[in-house]
């Protein structure tokens, strides 16, 4: 008969999970709150922050850590054949995971971060590279460039729209597709034709 966790472990699972989801919600309002900030929204003591996390920093790494688990989630769904339609699927999916958290995103796509966040988007950086390729093969994304050009081009695109723009702001204008079709090299009017798709879908 196996024995039970002890409670004070389940205890500790949920602090730790209370910790990373106060601040996901923290940050979205103060992309700068302190640790004692982000502890009294937990329901914890400063103390009891750091009996889960080293410091601000091993947090954010795991902030970062848990919503890359669910981008590289998003781009594994994106299954589409047709290029196009895959990275426009992509953008709208990530663009719909990332304003809910915004500010939070932001603080990952930090200049200062920026390193640790793409170990951690790596499979969609892998997959983005295959939409591209295959774009690039088919002649339906650009061609001007080589396809891992066009996939730092895209990837800049989507970071400027997640970082400098507020979503409450942008929201119905799709600009996180606009944006990134338009850096694989699609024009105005394909971009608008993929988006009434994607809503009709």
């Amino acid at each position: 008969m196996s024995t039970p966790h002890p409670p004070r472990r389940k205890d500790a699972a949920q602090n730790r999970a209370g910790i990373l989801v106060a601040a996901v919600t923290v940050l979205a309002d103060d992309p700068h709150a302190s640790i004692d900030t982000i502890a009294k929204a937990a329901g914890l003591s400063r103390r009891a922050f750091y009996g889960h996390f080293e410091d601000r920093g091993a947090l954010i790494t795991a902030v970062i850590a848990e919503g890359a688990e669910r981008f590289n989630a998003i781009a594994q769904s994106v299954t589409d054949d047709d290029p196009r339609s895959a990275l426009a699927h992509l953008a709208r999916g990530l663009w719909g995971e990332a304003q809910h958290v915004h500010a939070a995103v932001a603080v990952a796509l930090n200049d200062k971060l920026a390193r640790l966040t793409a170990q951690a988007l790596a499979p969609v950086r892998v997959r983005l590279l295959e939409i591209c390729e295959r774009g690039f093969e088919r002649d339906v994304l650009r061609r001007d460039i080589p396809p891992a050009v066009t996939v730092r081009l895209v990837e800049e695109a989507a970071r400027s729209v997640i970082t400098h723009l507020d979503p409450a702001q942008t929201r119905g204008h799709h600009l996180a597709e606009r944006a990134v079709l338009s850096a694989a090299g699609l024009g105005w009017q394909q971009i608008d034709d993929l988006i009434i798709e994607g809503e009709k879908a």
